[in-house]
């Protein structure tokens, strides 16, 4: 019996997906023609796809400089879902607390290939805060979230993510040898929370703890972000105390 033919809609589709992935590693965005042109694509038919991502909400066009970046639509389709709520959801009272109690902005993040991704966050509501755009992506290695999650995950997976990573250095505390790297993730697993000490941006720490389902695998992790001057490393085990239970407390709500 004959194959059924592709669908006419399925090269457009691919297109599509291939666009949005290509967008994706674009933080300032991008326009159309350099899109047309590292893709290999007719122009005429990336100004239908965006036209038409951008109507379904996946896109966002900037009037002035007419470039085309990623909506945060995407991270409602990519992070974990129960058979009630989005982990977001999950998430949200128990950040409220981290927020109330520290004054610091809070953040959801997972994994997403080998980055971390910023997937919620609820703004310190100091004058000088850290926060950055939803849907950012930073490699695990040189922050908190990144951290807790990779030393939760399955060996298998931890390995897996860990083999393809580049260990870039950003500040002078980054971690840029994989055996500090590793000996770092045992220590996090003992302790049930993870720190940046200025590793991603210097004079920024963190502190986060994996929600974890019911393997003890993470899902995500929950982190605080401020300055040092307000995150000093005297605090840092009461604060990974304080987020822990909160990330347990999210992880109760997702699960059910």
């Amino acid at each position: 019996m004959k194959a059924p033919s592709p669908a006419p809609d399925v090269p457009a589709l691919h297109r599509g997906i291939r666009l949005l992935e290509w967008i994706a590693h674009r933080p300032s965005g991008a326009t159309l023609s350099e899109a047309a042109e590292d893709l290999h694509f007719p122009l005429p038919s990336v100004l239908r796809l965006a036209r038409a991502l951008e109507e379904l909400g996946y896109l966002r066009r900037d009037e002035r400089s007419k470039r085309f970046s990623l909506t945060s639509r995407l991270l409602l389709i990519g992070q974990p879902q129960s058979s009630t709520q989005s982990l977001s959801d999950a998430a949200r009272d128990p950040m409220r607390r981290i927020l109330e109690a520290t004054g610091e902005t809070t953040q959801l993040c997972c994994l997403a290939d080998s980055e971390c991704v910023l997937l919620d966050q609820l703004p310190s509501p100091h004058a000088f805060k850290y926060v950055v755009d939803l849907g950012s992506r930073t490699s695990p290695h040189c922050c908190a979230p990144g951290k807790a999650i990779l030393a939760f995950l399955p060996d298998s997976r931890r390995a897996e993510i860990l083999s393809k990573l580049t260990l870039q250095r950003h500040t002078p505390h980054t971690l840029t040898s994989r055996k500090a790297l590793e000996s770092g993730l045992k220590q996090i697993r003992k302790d049930g929370f993870a720190l940046d000490q200025g590793e991603h941006f210097e004079g920024i720490h963190c502190v986060a703890a994996p929600i974890l389902d019911r393997h003890g695998h993470a899902l995500a992790a929950i982190t605080i972000a401020g300055p040092a001057s307000r995150i000093p490393s005297d605090r840092f085990l009461e604060l990974g105390r304080l987020i822990a239970q909160a990330a347990a407390d999210a992880s109760t709500r997702f699960l059910g």
